[in-house]
């Protein structure tokens, strides 16, 4: 994945990655009022050129036969991409720093000290 994507093909992706099961188009488009039916079908004939998403299967939608899309590749995946495209392998930290800057849930930084503990405990361990 070297692409970045759009907002838009964006929209459409965060919807895909936070459904447990593939999507057809018109379904993607009640997630959000940001997107109509066209703008779902032309990100959606993008994201498979470029290998973002793919077909999964020819079902029903309604009495119509309709294609469902699922995700190819993962929101990790995307953010780790896009992450060195911008910084390259410069350090994290300034990013998560920044990240951290921004949180306004204290839940959220309670599950982030859990993440970091959770590695720290592993390199202890001499695990990967």
């Amino acid at each position: 994945m070297k692409k970045r994507l759009t907002k838009k093909q964006l929209d459409v992706m965060k919807i895909l990655w936070e459904s447990d099961t593939p999507m057809v188009a018109s379904d993607i488009v009640k997630k959000s009022d940001a997107l109509n039916i066209n703008t779902v079908q032309a990100s959606l004939r993008s994201l498979i050129a470029n290998h973002s998403v793919e077909v999964a299967d020819i079902v029903y939608s309604g009495t119509v036969l309709t294609r469902s899309y699922t995700p190819v590749i993962t929101r990790e995946e995307y953010f780790d991409s896009t992450y060195t495209d911008i910084f390259g392998n410069g350090k994290k930290s300034t990013l998560i720093a920044s990240l951290i800057d921004g949180e306004t849930n204290p839940d959220e930084l309670d599950y982030l000290e859990n993440l970091i503990a959770q590695r720290k405990h592993v390199l202890t361990k001499g695990e990967k």
